[in-house]
């Protein structure tokens, strides 16, 4: 079983639910620990549906909207599913002006993405 710094990872039936350790993704070297860490769920791990829980986070950097979507190509090039859940207001309000939302399938409960796979 791989170690995970950034990362909580569980398995709800077929999907795998991600929560983030940190408050505040903005430092360059975490961002590409953090990616690191998603990416060889879907590469290594043959990981299909992924559902990132973003309730414990307050603050992204733009860097790690980029890693979120190339792991949404990556997940997507193994033929898998990504959705995001519990996102806090302001990080959710990011998400529309940078139309990401339109990316994204993105929940405010985590039981309410669970069902949608």
């Amino acid at each position: 079983m791989p170690v995970h710094r950034r990362v909580e990872v569980s398995e709800i039936g077929d999907v795998t639910v991600v929560r983030f350790v940190d408050r505040k993704i903005l430092d360059t070297a975490n961002i590409q620990e953090l990616g690191d860490e998603l990416f060889a769920l879907v590469e290594n791990d043959n990981r299909k549906s992924l559902l990132l829980n973003f309730s414990r986070v307050e603050f992204l950097s733009s860097a790690a909207l980029n890693k979120l979507i190339l792991l949404d190509r990556a997940v997507k090039k193994h033929g898998g599913r990504l959705k995001l859940c519990n996102l806090r207001p302001e990080i959710q309000e990011v998400f529309v002006i940078t139309r990401l939302n339109q990316m994204f399938s993105i929940y405010d409960e985590e039981a309410e993405a669970l069902a949608s796979f």
